[in-house]
């Protein structure tokens, strides 16, 4: 007798946790010749507001952290993403990337946890500064985290443009809430894998599937989320992200056309995007 495949079941992960779907919903995946691949959870309104709830919950504590601690934690997830490169280079062309183009993709991802990991003691050295003022104080600005956002990633770059887009989020102290590549979600939840056995605090990073025609308005009116950080071409989703996002004046950072194979895809400046800059003033006693 033909033997069946046992294809794999991707959950949702939040909170440091894989579960279903509250919806009970799934959509399907398939390659190019109309092979299944996987089931994967069609995420609900619930479900991202679980995600906010966690995300939350997690922030003060990582923003709490050491820069030196998040940088160490960035290279762990490095380090396990080049164990399983394997797994992550099979999953991309599953969904049509040649060897050589998916092999491409894993290495520079590894590439860019290092980039923001080292980064991540050195950015408020660039962005902060000591002011000039006309009396007898000192002025200095530093930058602090937003708190909580909420990513649309690339439909294109499943895995590259996912870590391009969360890490420099997360390693200024942000926490986030991701809604995956609609064509290949199944790398994201395989990178969710690699999030959940690195050393990085549950909540941090919360990662949903589904179709972003039914999220995408969630994902900008949520009071509780404080920036939206949205990557595609769709005009219409554009304009909903930045109609609806006004309620509690969030943040709104899109990445129109963004190619994160390039160089300048990477930068401190993509981590001073959710940033706040705080100034303090000191007497200077004379």
């Amino acid at each position: 007798m033909e033997r069946l495949d046992v294809l794999k079941t991707y959950k949702i992960f939040i909170g440091g946790k894989f579960p279903r779907t509250e919806s009970g919903r799934y959509f399907k995946v398939e390659d190019n010749n109309g092979k299944l691949l996987a089931n994967m959870c069609l995420s609900s309104r619930k479900d991202f507001r679980n995600a906010v709830v966690e995300a939350r919950k997690a922030q003060k504590s990582w923003q709490s952290a050491s820069a030196l601690n998040k940088g160490q934690i960035l290279y762990r997830v490095a380090e396990m993403l080049e164990g399983r490169k394997s797994q992550f280079i099979a999953e991309l062309m599953m969904t049509g990337l040649s060897k050589q183009k998916a092999k491409e993709e894993v290495e520079q991802s590894i590439d860019r946890l290092i980039y923001y990991a080292g980064w991540s003691d050195k950015f408020q050295q660039i962005f902060s500064s000591v002011n000039p003022v006309a009396s007898h104080h000192f002025n200095f600005s530093v930058l602090e985290p937003m708190g909580v956002v909420s990513v649309i990633s690339s439909n294109e770059s499943a895995l590259l443009g996912l870590v391009s887009t969360i890490v420099p989020i997360i390693v200024g102290g942000n926490t986030c809430i991701v809604l995956s590549s609609e064509n290949n979600p199944m790398v994201s939840i395989s990178f969710a894998e690699v999030l959940n056995t690195s050393d990085l605090p549950h909540g941090v990073v919360n990662i949903l599937t589904g179709k972003r025609k039914e999220l995408i308005h969630h994902f900008a009116s949520h009071m509780d989320v404080n920036a939206v950080s949205y990557c595609g071409e769709h005009d219409e989703e554009i304009q909903e992200l930045e109609k609806v996002s006004v309620e509690n004046l969030k943040r709104v950072r899109i990445n129109r056309g963004t190619n994160w194979n390039e160089d300048k895809s990477q930068s401190p400046y993509y981590i001073e995007r959710f940033q706040e800059t705080k100034t303090i003033w000191h007497p200077n006693e004379v």
